[in-house]
């Protein structure tokens, strides 16, 4: 069995497939169709293969609801964005009679749109496979040539009725499911917009030698609320801060923009990084959303070089020496903002650094996996960052993001910042 498996013939197989199957590319340009497929739509391949679904199937412009296209379309739309199968209700969906100069037979469908992802991770191909319901929808929901009993109403039929009736809650339902989907896309949207705008874009990046990236959650509800800052204080000391907010979406976005902007003015006036979390955390208790808030603050003196630190509750920044060793800066680590229920002081910890170092600060979203310790994150930083470090610090981000799988997305907000001290 396994040495004939090796010899299959698999687009005569996809041809054979009783269910009706077809290919379609991103742009729903149909690039195969199996012979099932071609006998429910009536078409030829010549007439399918290489052409636009909407192309080959236009909507009937008759039809009084003409949501079929619409859902279709939004069905098609969602497996492009998560790359995970979508299945839909019955719908309506009719079909141009060949050489009937505009005339359409209705047609019910009940469709699944599965994806196939490519190297990447995005979707390459989606397997469209329907099945037509046409004549049970004719025969027991009322259709135009549903049969009746002799002297029989159709719609008197208490069973036929209940089916109807079912029938028509589940496109309600999927109507109800499509609003609320482009209501929550509304939301990501407002919530994306929100957040580029609170997060800083003109930083003095170059002149410290440091690369910034940021990489959205994966789906349209996952707005998280990380943020990262970084200032000058003087010409030989500059401050740098990431923290990450508790909660998703609009209420997330809001919070982080104002804790970020607190952090962002205590660090210029503070006398070190704890003292400026200590003023946070005072902040965080008066506003709504930001409990167990996490962040670490460190200021650099170049100068010095020196590092000096305090987190809340934040994962431990990573310092690469010149040697490959990788130091975690956890000798500060505090709960997070707001946990205590009275506020105290946050500790504060020094220490040094050789020229030529690698500084990387981080939200959990980079290093955290659902089916694994967080220390195996940590460990696959640490590595990555020690096999890096000798590239420059652009190189160095998106190396890490690579090997850390984020250009392929994750469940959640990731920042990250690289600096070459």
């Amino acid at each position: 069995m396994i040495e004939a498996s090796r010899h299959i013939d698999y687009a005569a197989l996809f041809d054979a497939v009783p269910t009706p199957l077809a290919v379609l590319n991103p742009a729903l340009v149909f690039v195969e169709a199996n012979q099932a497929y071609l006998n429910v739509t009536g078409r030829t391949r010549d007439e399918v293969v290489g052409r636009p679904l909407f192309e080959v199937f236009p909507p009937n412009p008759d039809d009084p609801r003409n949501d079929g296209a619409k859902n279709l379309r939004a069905s098609f739309r969602r497996v492009l964005e998560t790359g995970k199968p979508d299945t839909m209700v019955l719908q309506r969906y009719d079909l141009p009679v060949p050489g009937g100069e505009g005339e359409y037979e209705e047609r019910y469908w009940s469709p699944v749109n599965t994806p196939v992802l490519g190297e990447d991770g995005s979707v390459a191909l989606i397997i469209n496979r329907v099945e037509d319901a046409t004549v049970y929808v004719r025969d027991n929901l009322g259709g135009p040539s549903g049969p009746a009993g002799e002297g029989e109403d159709l719609w008197t039929n208490s069973g036929r009725i209940a089916e109807a009736e079912l029938y028509a809650r589940a496109l309600e339902l999927y109507e109800h499911n499509e609003m609320l989907r482009q209501a929550h896309a509304r939301e990501h949207e407002v919530a994306l917009t929100l957040q580029k705008a609170m997060l800083p874009i003109h930083m003095p990046l170059e002149r410290r030698n440091a690369a910034v990236r940021y990489r959205p959650a994966q789906g349209s509800l996952n707005v998280c609320g990380d943020w990262y800052d970084m200032i000058n204080l003087s010409d030989d000391r500059f401050a740098v801060a990431v923290g990450d907010v508790v909660g998703r979406g609009l209420e997330a976005a809001s919070v982080m923009g104002q804790l970020r902007s607190a952090l962002s003015a205590a660090m210029r006036v503070a006398d070190g990084p704890a003292q400026a979390l200590y003023g946070l955390d005072l902040y965080a208790r008066s506003l709504d959303g930001a409990l167990a808030t996490t962040t670490v603050k460190i200021d650099i003196d170049t100068h010095t070089h020196t590092l000096t630190y305090s987190s809340a509750g934040h994962l431990p920044p990573m310092l690469c020496h010149p040697d490959r060793h990788v130091e975690y800066l956890d000798q500060a680590t505090d709960v997070p903002l707001a946990a205590r229920s009275r506020p105290s002081h946050r500790p504060q910890a020094i220490t040094t650094y050789v020229p030529g170092s690698v500084l990387v600060l981080y939200t959990d979203g980079l290093v955290e996996r659902r089916d694994e310790p967080i220390d195996v994150g940590l460990k696959r930083l640490a590595e990555a960052l020690a096999r890096y470090r000798d590239q420059h610090q652009e190189e160095i981000a998106d190396s890490l993001l690579e090997d850390l799988g984020m250009n392929s997305g994750t469940a959640d907000d990731a920042a990250l910042v690289v600096i070459r001290l």
